[in-house]
């Protein structure tokens, strides 16, 4: 019984975490963050406003759909046409103003049809809504709430009307403060509060296998270096427990992390060449990523008998390290079963596919379907591997000129948090072919591991980085646990 609620307990804290990581991936996307906005802003707004109208008379309830309606337009699009604190606040002071100019002329030049409390005659409706269209114009201050500013304008009592004018341009201007202090600390610095990408995975552990494992290695450590507390983690991963033993024996010396196991091996002899060999090998490999990339480099030794996705994951957790930078292995034009392990453990993964062993990245490409955090950790890492000097591209894939347009807004909200300029390119084209098309004016790719498509979709097409082999560039398939 006491085993059944321990388990029921897991299960239950692995679903927390999933739900957990979901919402943290649906938050780091534009849409979310302008959406979550908006829902808290304007209703606190529209309330204080509210609050001020009940200590104050003279503050018209008339005011509140122009200014809920200009504030929702201002918190959903911020860097839209009218997410203009100017425009808003002159849009519905001129709109309030059209309509007292439509009201006073209506009871000079109709002053026995002046209609009741609430109510407007057709003259000053139609008067209001020529104003107000050609003075906004005039001005360029074109504001679709002026309209309603100046239609409900002439509801105002006769006496109340300037103060009406006044109202809407002290509640318009406190809306406008609002929305520029939330813009300037929030929206335009949402990556450093919500993108875990940005604040993370510095720590990079690579585990040393496949062909190519160095320039995985110097890979990692470029993406290391670009943070402060960056470091490198090299995992040697070895046959038995004895010769495991034997070289952590060996590098202790050189304050070598060591990793416990179960069964404990003799040392090696001093003149155990082999081992002297690999032990040599494995630390040349760090001085070297210390020297070329400016970043600490320790090393690690573990026996790989057994499940080598385990083995990875217990050394990134004992060495505090955020993401696993694998080379790239293949079974039968499939991923190796340990790095798919890997795809669905807790851990960020990046796994990279050397082409010509390059050990530099200044040209990078980054396809994406859709804002997501997998997209943003792939700007990010094109980023810190291009540098000041290099050149990123973020492309989309579309199938008809028709999503041409919303490709390109999704691709502008990508990239927006980014400092350095990023290019953005939008492809009427299938992926396979563009990349087979493009690739070779890259050094690297980076693709997404697509861990959030279905069994069935990835039964009829598997994913994209497994269809496409043999491009010039490097290729990085990066996954976000």
């Amino acid at each position: 019984m006491r085993d059944r609620a321990r388990a029921a307990l897991r299960r239950l804290r692995r679903l927390e975490r999933r739900e957990m990581r979901d919402l943290r991936a649906w938050l780091e996307t534009t849409s979310a963050v302008v959406h979550v906005s908006a829902l808290l802003f304007v209703p606190l707004l529209v309330a204080l406003v509210t609050y001020l109208s009940m200590q104050l008379e003279e503050l018209s309830f008339l005011l509140f759909p122009p200014l809920a309606a200009g504030s929702y337009t201002l918190f959903t699009d911020p860097k839209g046409k009218y997410a203009s604190p100017v425009r808003f606040v002159g849009g519905l002071t001129v709109g309030a103003v059209c309509g007292l100019i439509a009201a006073t002329a209506s009871d000079l030049l109709l002053p026995g049809a002046s209609a009741g409390a609430l109510e407007a005659i057709p003259f000053e409706a139609a008067l209001a809504t020529l104003l107000a269209g050609a003075v906004t114009w005039l001005f360029s201050v074109e504001e679709p709430s002026a309209y309603s500013a100046a239609l409900l304008g002439l509801l105002v009592p006769r006496g109340q009307r300037v103060t009406f004018v006044v109202t809407v341009l002290g509640a318009s201007l406190l809306v406008a403060g609002v929305f520029l202090l939330w813009r300037r600390n929030v929206y335009e610095r949402r990556a450093q509060f919500l993108y875990h990408s940005l604040h993370g995975d510095d720590h990079v552990l690579v585990p040393l296998r496949g062909r190519r494992p160095d320039a995985t290695a110097m890979l990692a450590a470029r993406l290391a270096a670009a943070h402060d507390a960056g470091k490198v983690v090299l995992l040697d991963l070895v046959d038995g427990s004895e010769r495991a033993t034997a070289e952590r024996t060996r590098l202790a010396a050189d304050g070598a992390v060591r990793l416990p196991t179960d069964v404990e091996g003799e040392p090696a002899a001093e003149g155990d060449d082999e081992v002297a060999a690999a032990v040599d090998a494995i630390e040349k490999r760090a001085r070297d990523i210390e020297t070329k990339a400016g970043v600490p480099c320790q090393v690690v030794v573990a026996d790989a008998g057994g499940d080598v996705s385990a083995t990875i994951r217990e050394a990134a957790r004992r060495t505090n390290c955020d993401l696993v930078a694998a080379p790239y292995e293949a079974r039968h034009g499939k991923l190796a079963g340990w790095i798919r392990d890997l795809f669905r453990a807790d851990v960020d993964v990046l796994v990279h596919r050397s082409a010509g062993d390059r050990r530099g990245w200044r040209r990078i490409l980054v396809p994406v379907r859709s804002t997501s955090d997998v997209a943003h950790s792939m700007v990010d890492f094109a980023q810190r591997l291009a540098g000041q000097s290099g050149r990123v591209s973020v492309a989309t894939c579309v199938r008809s000129d028709a999503s041409r347009r919303r490709a390109e807004e999704m691709l502008a909200d990508l990239v927006d948090p980014f400092d350095a300029p990023i290019e953005t390119r939008v492809a009427r084209a299938s992926i396979e072919s563009f990349l087979t098309d493009e690739a070779d004016r890259y050094d690297l790719v980076f693709m997404g591991a697509s861990r959030d498509r279905s069994a069935a979709s990835r039964l009829i097409a598997p994913p994209t980085f497994e269809r496409i082999r043999d491009l010039d560039a490097d290729v990085a398939v990066v996954d976000r646990r």
